[in-house]
């Protein structure tokens, strides 16, 4: 029997009086989490739900998240994290297709109204019976008219309740993709997925109860939820949440809170080292405490990370990974020699094959489809039997859809997805290529590629830029120079110039807003 709960119980009984979460002021220990999550388990019991169902929650990064996580874990139930920045439609469709029987929402802000949208989505699914909002201020009463509130939910429940025995094949999560292509599927990750990738983690970058995590990657996903939430809650390590990315207010909770470990996407770390007022901050003493800052959700332009090492003396492992793989895959090693834009080598207990069309394995440095096996592998796609047997072939091998190489050495690097593949005049143009080319460009901070119509050429190379403050590099002398550093059928013609990229919750640029349908 296994319970992905079983990685907070363990470390609040070996460490009750440890800060397990801290929020500004605000800091909870161990045994402080653990006690609320069996109010949650002890109430959705109360409410008739039974191991199996599924559960919605929207929240931030916010105390309350890991106690719900855990308090549905230990009822026997699967969580549904859903990305706070959905619509009412799109929660609707989230509730639905998982058959939530509850839905936990934050109450949001003025800007955000999380639980507005939230609560016109749960009146539009009938199958979902429970509403509960969540309020900041803890006492306060509910935002909305007519519905249940967090404390309201929990009031009188015992703090001591009997986790649930699940199987380690039982569904423990349902991670939705981010539908980048037709709709959103939900991910079912297994106790043995969520417990083994956790544990993967500690291992993998030598964590233990010494250190102290700046979580600022959303808790809805995966690389937060398992490489931090998880991971650190079995390590009995400290998490410092951070609700909100903003490079000022990761600096000054690394400084505050003597951060050892750091984990984020390509757009933290360019932000970062962008970050004008970064100087204000005791950098050195920052570094002193950083051991560690791993990277994964896409690529890491080179330019970026080496600007970040050296101004921050502090390296970064790249890694990868996918909410279908719980998420960790491959990753560069602290005992290895580090390759930077490389995504390293395969985790322990996980295969890695970089195939042709056919099925068979590409030589040394041949571009195929990168393919996964092993204990981090879904159980499948939610309702969706064609679906997984697509994405997961007879032989148990996940198909990523991203292109990779793996070189003599045996070291993987992620060439750009599949569906991300510009075919120019019969050429292959890899968007991630032509992307490092323009940031080693004096003027260019960001850049994202697409391909886009193209009459003559089927389509055409088209880069979106956002330039460094004071650069005056226009559309033609850009072209020009890329045309003098790339190949003649790689080189972007068309340049359009932006304040701002469009990005995901997590950090990832958008390119198929930008591409347009």
């Amino acid at each position: 029997m296994l319970n992905l709960a079983v990685v907070l119980e363990h470390t609040a009984r070996e460490f009750p009086d440890r800060d397990a979460l801290v929020l500004g002021d605000t800091r909870m220990s161990y045994a402080q989490v653990d006690a609320e999550a069996n109010q949650i388990a002890a109430a959705l019991s109360a409410h008739g739900i039974v191991p199996g169902d599924r559960l919605a929650l929207s929240c931030p990064n916010l105390p309350r998240f890991p106690v719900i996580y855990f308090g549905i874990l230990k009822a026997g139930a699967v969580v549904v994290p859903l990305n706070i920045l959905l619509t009412d439609r799109e929660i609707a469709y989230h509730l639905e297709d998982s058959a939530a029987k509850a839905y936990f929402c934050f109450e949001g802000t003025d800007e955000l109204p999380i639980a507005k949208a939230g609560l016109a989505a749960f009146e539009s699914v009938p199958g979902c019976e429970h509403f509960v909002v969540i309020t900041a201020d803890p006492a306060a009463g509910a935002p909305l008219k007519e519905v249940t509130t967090l404390a309201e939910f929990t009031h009188g429940r015992p703090t001591v309740f009997e986790t649930v025995p699940t199987s380690e094949a039982d569904t423990a999560v349902v991670l939705y993709t981010s539908g980048t292509t037709g709709r959103p599927k939900g991910a079912e990750l297994t106790h043995s997925n969520m417990v083994q990738n956790a544990l993967l983690a500690n291992r993998q970058f030598g964590m233990d109860s010494s250190d102290v995590h700046l979580l600022t990657l959303p808790l809805f996903h995966s690389f937060g939820q398992t490489v931090q939430l998880n991971a650190a809650f079995a390590s009995g390590a400290t998490i410092v949440l951070l609700p909100r990315f903003h490079a000022g207010a990761v600096l000054e909770a690394m400084e505050r809170e003597r951060v050892t470990f750091f984990a984020g996407v390509p757009t933290m770390y360019w932000s970062l080292l962008t970050y004008e007022a970064a100087d204000r901050h005791d950098l050195a003493g920052i570094a002193r405490n950083l051991r560690i800052s791993v990277c994964g959700g896409s690529a890491l332009p080179a330019e970026v990370l080496k600007g970040f090492e050296e101004r921050f003396n502090v390296p970064i492992l790249e890694g990868y990974g996918l909410s279908e793989t719980s998420p960790i895959a491959t990753f560069n090693r602290l005992d290895r020699l580090r390759r930077p834009g490389s995504i390293g080598l395969p985790v322990w207990g996980v295969e890695v094959k970089i195939a042709r069309g056919d099925g068979t394995e590409c030589d040394t440095d041949e571009p195929g489809e990168i393919c996964l096996r092993g204990h981090n592998v879904m159980k499948g796609y939610l309702g969706l039997p064609d679906a997984t047997a697509e994405a997961i072939d007879e032989d148990g091998w996940f198909h990523t859809g991203d292109i990779g190489t793996r070189d003599a050495d045996g070291y993987l690097y992620v060439v750009d997805r599949i569906k991300d593949l510009i075919i120019r005049g019969g050429f292959n143009v890899y968007p991630r290529e032509v992307e490092e080319v323009l940031l080693t460009h004096p003027d260019i901070s960001l850049a994202a590629v697409v391909g886009v119509p193209d009459d003559r050429h089927g389509e055409e190379v088209k880069a979106y830029v956002i330039r460094k403050p004071e650069a005056t590099t226009t559309e033609d002398e850009l072209v020009a120079w890329c045309r003098r550093n790339m190949a003649g059928y790689k080189y972007p013609r068309l340049v359009e110039f932006r304040d701002r990229l469009p990005m995901t919750a997590t950090g990832k640029i958008l390119k198929r807003e930008l591409a347009g349908p």
